[in-house]
This record gives C-alpha cells, structure tokens and sequence, in this order.
C-alpha cells in the first residue's frame, strides 16, 4: 500500500484494518540506517529516498572507511543505502541536503494515530501495601500514632485514647514492649 492509500485509511478504518493501515505506514517511515522510525530531521537525497540527518551524518564521514555500514566513503560523496546511488555532497556535507518536510508531517500524523488506538486496560493494580506498625496511625485521633496497646481490650491504641477517649479506665503498656513480648513467646 502506499503513503497516501495508508493516511486515507486511516481516516476511514477502524480496528484492525486500521492497526494494519498504520504498520505499512511504519514500514514505509522507517530509516534504513538505524531502523527507527525517522528522526527529525529527515533529510531527502537526490535519488528521493529519506535519512534521518543524523543517520546520513553518521553515513559521511569523509575519506574513512565505515566499519557499521562496510561502504568505503570518498570526501564529499558517499552512496544512498536504499539503491546505492551516488550522493555527491557540496561543500555544506549533510547540511546542505534539503528535509523533507512531508515526511516529518507524516510521521507527526502517524506518531498522534498511533496514540488514539485505545490499549487494552491494564491489570487493576495491587491494594497498596499497609503502613507499617510504627506507621500506623489512630482512626479517633487523626495523625495520632499507635503507640500504647490496651490488654484489657487487647487493641493497639494512642495515648489520646488512654488520656481522653474510649480507654481512660483501661490498663495499657508500650506497644513496642508488647510486640516484643509476643514475638518472643
């Protein structure tokens, strides 16, 4: 399919003739040096294929040979990687090859599709951990820290509770010495 039979696909599908619309489209935005979709800038060679600049930089490095690619590169020329014809730089190198500012709008559009193709939900996620103890705070007295433990109710409870609340008549000792305690036997 081509460029402009995917966009107007796009434009009238839904699902997974869509999905397909935009994986040709992909295809098709893809640079041949790095495999990505195209980096801005896209520069357009004389034999009208694309290159992200930074790719074709990468490409021309003058009078060395290049390791990542095995093609030799003379100064001021190097070959165009899709049908390996002869790009002759001017004295401006990667500058000086025009973007190709249709393609850098193509790839806006496909980069704002790709985001409006609903994801399945994800898996709910898990109940948050419980604070820990020395975390734990009073449900009567908000903010107040457990600290004291009723052995008459058998509950940890905070000093508020002893001093003013529900367990002023109540014998109370440190929750700590109580853990203790309990973690011993």
């Amino acid at each position: 399919m081509s460029l402009s039979a995917d966009l107007s696909c796009l434009q009238s599908s839904q699902g997974a003739e869509r999905e397909a619309a935009l994986a040709s489209m992909e295809k098709q935005l893809m640079c041949p040096i790095c495999m990505e979709i195209f980096n801005k800038p896209v520069v357009i060679l004389p034999c009208q294929h694309n290159l992200c600049r930074k790719c074709a930089n990468e490409l021309y490095q003058p009078s060395l040979f290049h390791p990542r690619t095995t093609m030799l590169v003379n100064s001021g020329r190097f070959r165009c990687p899709t049908c390996r014809h002869d790009v002759v730089l001017d004295r401006h190198g990667v500058y000086g090859l025009q973007r190709n500012l249709l393609v850098e709008n193509i790839i806006d559009i496909y980069k704002q599709e790709l985001n409006q193709i609903p994801s399945p939900l994800p898996p709910p996620a898990p109940p948050p951990p419980p604070p820990p103890a020395a975390e734990a705070t009073c449900s009567d007295h908000e903010g107040e820290k457990l600290n004291i433990y009723c052995l008459t109710c058998q509950l940890p409870t905070c000093s508020f509770c002893k001093v003013f609340g529900a367990h002023q008549s109540c014998r109370v000792a440190p929750l700590t010495d109580v853990h203790q305690q309990k973690k011993v036997n």
